[in-house]
């Protein structure tokens, strides 16, 4: 391979290219960012007085062979001195709420946890975890989550607990996301073991293998729930940037929309509104819509499948506190679809990361997340909706979840527009049919990010990885 070019330069592109960047097979990486900045919706705003403030992801999980890659590439990076670990044991990840009939509850958690009614359920946990065993097997090749949810551990599990869960995770609605897509584990646990309570037990299937590096087998002996960096998340997408630039093999552009793609006799002619970039192979991070605009009218079912694959728009209020005001302490909280359409859930950040805190005096720092599928039916149309709409909406959601009454010290609106793409039902056979396509016409084109796999930071780094490793036959 002589030149290959990554389109979008969010996390997945980044990390294609750091990939790509390791083999002595590729010559050439070209990097084409539509924006001004690199990383994508790894976006972290440091205030001169210390504080630490994410719009985008907080928190990132080591656990799985996603995760252990995430901590083995931290390793290469060498950011293992500025990785912030939260453990099981934390409170953040012990306690986590629910937001229901205008009430905080605990989410049940432990054997007791289990064994007990506690609202906002009328059961025991262990009840439905105890008839889930002898559920019979879907015949579905894919249903919604609810309908899983529904089917195997009874409606009210599926109407609080997996709705809120569908909101925090994907700003979705479980009732059209896919399970199959959404949760694989589940789906395969089923599918597997006829059962989720055995799958979780037995195991569902033989995922990727990726061995834990240092980082990773700490992670695992000191039991890590989730880790931030010291100057939060966007130093990630530095780093691989700062990489990528030391490698001497990989020109990075900002600003470089790309217009058009077309066939050419070496591969591709990528079109830039100020000029013209030529590749034997592209890896394309953009979000489906954007590559489908980009796409020649001889890919049209493949723009058409790109095309079906739709996003929704979420609110990221920051807001900072004096003093200690959380009536509770813990990760946050989440709010079903049947408490309020429009608020998602509340984070408060300064308990899992109080190392992002200003340094000096006691603040609360705590993120509102807004909208979602809900977003146009709350709020508008997102072009039209204020920031100060949307910031008023935040504090009285602080104010009524939470009791507080004073004013923010501190505050900032981020109208995060199509930012996380949505696994409707069948979502795996559009992905299916996109990648059968492009094998059947030949096309020098690997499609990596958030539209096709997985949505967090972990699954969009390894397509990454994925797409290399496929593209050049070798491990990386």
């Amino acid at each position: 391979m002589r030149t290959i070019a990554v389109l979008g330069g969010g996390i997945g592109g980044l990390a294609a290219s750091y990939y790509l960047c390791k083999s002595p097979q590729v010559a050439k990486v070209v990097v084409l960012e539509s924006s001004s900045r690199f990383g994508g919706w790894l976006w972290t705003t440091r205030r001169s007085d210390g504080a630490v403030f994410e719009h985008g992801p907080r928190g990132i999980r080591p656990a799985g062979a996603v995760g252990r890659n995430t901590l083995n590439m931290m390793d290469d990076l060498g950011l293992g001195g500025e990785i912030l670990p939260v453990t099981y044991s934390h409170v953040a990840s012990q306690n986590r709420y629910l937001y229901v009939n205008k009430q905080l509850h605990r989410m049940p958690s432990g054997i007791s946890g289990l064994l007990r009614t506690i609202p906002p359920f009328s059961r025991p946990l262990l009840l439905s975890v105890a008839t889930e065993i002898l559920v019979k097997k879907g015949k579905e090749d894919d249903e919604t989550i609810h309908s899983f949810i529904t089917r195997r551990l009874g409606k009210e599990l599926a109407d609080i607990a997996v709705d809120s869960l569908c909101r925090g995770v994907f700003a979705g609605d479980c009732r059209k996301l896919s399970v199959r897509s959404c949760f694989p584990l589940f789906y395969n646990a089923e599918q597997r073991r006829g059962s989720l309570t055995l799958g979780m037990l037995l195991g569902s299937g033989p995922g990727p293998v990726v061995p834990p590096g240092p980082l990773a087998q700490r992670s695992i002996k000191e039991s890590w729930a989730q880790w931030s960096l010291r100057r939060g998340l966007e130093s990630l997408p530095e780093s691989i940037t700062e990489y990528l630039q030391q490698s001497g093999k990989v020109q990075i552009h900002r600003d470089a929309a790309v217009t058009h793609i077309s066939p050419s006799s070496c591969g591709w002619k990528i079109n830039l509104e100020d000029g013209v970039v030529s590749a034997d192979h592209i890896i394309s991070a953009l979000p489906a819509k954007a590559l489908s605009a980009a796409l020649p009218s001889s890919c049209q079912p493949l723009i058409q499948q790109l095309q079906d694959i739709t996003s929704v728009t979420v609110a990221v209020v920051n807001l900072e506190y004096e003093g200690s005001i959380l009536p509770v302490t813990g990760f946050g909280h989440l709010l079903p679809s049947s408490e309020d359409h429009g608020v998602l859930g509340v984070v408060y950040d300064s308990v899992p990361f109080p190392q992002h805190n200003r340094p000096d005096g006691q603040t609360t720092r705590l993120t509102v997340m807004m909208g979602g599928a809900w977003f146009q039916e709350v709020f508008g149309d997102p072009d039209a909706v204020t920031e100060e709409h949307l910031l008023a909406r935040a504090t009285e959601a602080v104010q009524h979840h939470l009791g507080v009454t004073t004013s923010p010290s501190w505050s900032c609106v981020a109208l995060h527009r199509d930012c996380i793409p949505q696994y409707y039902q069948g979502h795996f056979q559009r992905v299916e049919s996109m990648c059968n396509f492009i094998k059947e016409k030949n096309l020098s084109l690997s499609l990596i990010g958030s539209s096709y796999g997985g949505v967090s930071v972990n699954d969009v780094i390894f397509s990454g990885r994925k797409a290399v490793e496929e593209l050049l036959g070798a491990g990386v």
